[in-house]
């Protein structure tokens, strides 16, 4: 057998040709146009998480400034040698429930303007609040034994020289205002009080505590209804429910319920709950009811998304080991679907919490001195507190709003933080 050279082979070879297209000036033209639409793609979205971010720093911002403000207030010093005062009284007196009233009967708020007007000046003395005397005798009721000695006192003014005190108001209130400063007599100091107090008539004797507790009180009302109630429901629809013509209206109008608006839930609890318990107007039980109702469509659409994301292995796999139904859902799909469901539990609680127009309709919106002692109590909550408190024209009430609004967040991301670490806890990967 002859053999062939492999030079002729290779002369008579295809000419090896280049892989891919042909690089021509258009293709360039096309290939280059291709990477910048790209990198022009991805400069705006970060354009845009930049500038979320910029819009996010600059309302927190804002609401730290104001708020930090909110958290002091102006406060002149008194010193009341009480054993002069001619208040008389022992522990148990002054320790009772009716102490504040046996002190105003033995003259307490003058006895507080009669030593203002002796260290400050009457000018100065008519500039402390009204019901400043309460913080005296609350300190009192707390600890008796000051009816013995001397004590000093840092009592809340008026919004005038408190405004003069900032550069505001009148030439002369703010003399007197620079004059006290100087002295000492006159500063802003931090109002933990403003946290345990509830709503007073002035900005610098009102409280965010009765708000906040109501607040709380809705809150948990509404945890209780809406999330068994919507765990249980997306359960059903979705493992037990048969197919058909009623189901299928079911999942329609729970799909149209979560985005009615919220004071059609109002005028739903006005005309349901409050026509059944006409006596609980305003009580927390009835927010949280009517709540309930606006956060359950939430949780029912989010339940029954975590539950189709459970893989079929699952459930074939415990039915196969000789499960039951009933235990493969309430043993396999739940725990696996919960973290799912916990996260649509926090939109439909953070959207809750936040919500003044259904509770505006069952009078929620009223003046609540006192927090509420139970869940029947009367009470307001803390958008309601806000949204009153920026209707009014003293300025110290816009500081005030902006600490609520401070206090709000902050327990929006306690309660957030606390069902994101559930879910966390919960979750499980297959």
């Amino acid at each position: 057998m002859s053999s062939i050279p492999m030079d002729s082979i290779a002369a008579s070879a295809p000419e090896a040709q280049p892989l891919g297209p042909t690089r021509t000036p258009a293709f360039e033209a096309r290939l280059a146009k291709r990477y910048r639409a790209e990198r022009n793609f991805r400069l705006l979205g970060l354009g845009a998480v930049a500038f979320s971010v910029a819009v996010l720093v600059f309302l927190l911002g804002n609401m730290l400034l104001n708020g930090i403000a909110g958290f002091q207030r102006p406060e002149l010093a008194v010193t009341i040698n009480f054993p002069d005062s001619g208040i008389t009284g022992d522990a148990t007196s002054l320790t009772a429930p009716t102490a504040g009233q046996t002190l105003e009967m033995q003259g307490l708020p003058k006895i507080v303007t009669s030593f203002a007007e002796a260290q400050l000046g009457a000018e100065a003395a008519q500039a402390i609040a009204p019901d400043a005397w309460r913080d005296v005798a609350a300190a009192l009721a707390e600890d008796p034994s000051l009816i013995t000695r001397s004590e000093t006192f840092n009592l809340p003014t008026n919004s005038a020289l408190g405004s003069a005190l900032q550069g505001e108001g009148t030439p002369e209130m703010q003399a007197l205002a620079k004059k006290l400063s100087a002295e000492g007599k006159l500063a802003r100091n931090w109002d933990w009080g403003f946290l345990a107090r509830s709503d007073a008539t002035t900005p610098q004797s009102v409280g965010i505590w009765g708000a906040l507790k109501g607040s709380m009180l809705t809150m948990l009302v509404t945890l209780v209804l809406a999330f068994p109630i919507g765990v249980l429901s997306a359960l059903y629809l979705e493992e037990y429910a048969p197919r058909g013509r009623w189901t299928d209206i079911i999942e329609v109008s729970i799909s149209n319920l979560a985005a009615v608006p919220s004071i059609i839930f109002g005028l739903l609890g006005l005309s349901l709950f409050l026509t059944a318990f006409p006596s609980l107007r305003s009580a927390p039980i009835i927010g949280g009811m009517t709540l309930a109702l606006m956060t359950m469509p939430v949780i029912v659409i989010s339940g029954r998304n975590a539950i189709k994301a459970v893989p079929p292995s699952i459930r074939d796999g415990a039915l196969a080991i000789g499960a039951s139904p009933v235990q493969v859902v309430f043993h396999h799909v739940l725990p696996l679907a919960l973290p799912g469901m916990l996260t649509g539990t926090i939109i439909g609680m953070a959207r809750a919490l936040g919500e003044t127009a259904p509770l505006l309709l069952i009078g929620m919106r009223i003046f609540v001195a006192t927090p509420p002692e139970s869940f029947t109590s009367p009470a307001t909550v803390l958008p309601m507190q806000i949204f009153l408190w920026s209707d009014e024209i003293d300025r110290g009430f816009v500081e005030r709003t902006s600490a609520a609004i401070i206090v709000l967040l902050v327990f929006l991301l306690a309660m957030n933080g606390l069902a994101i670490y559930l879910r966390n806890k919960f979750e499980k990967r297959w």
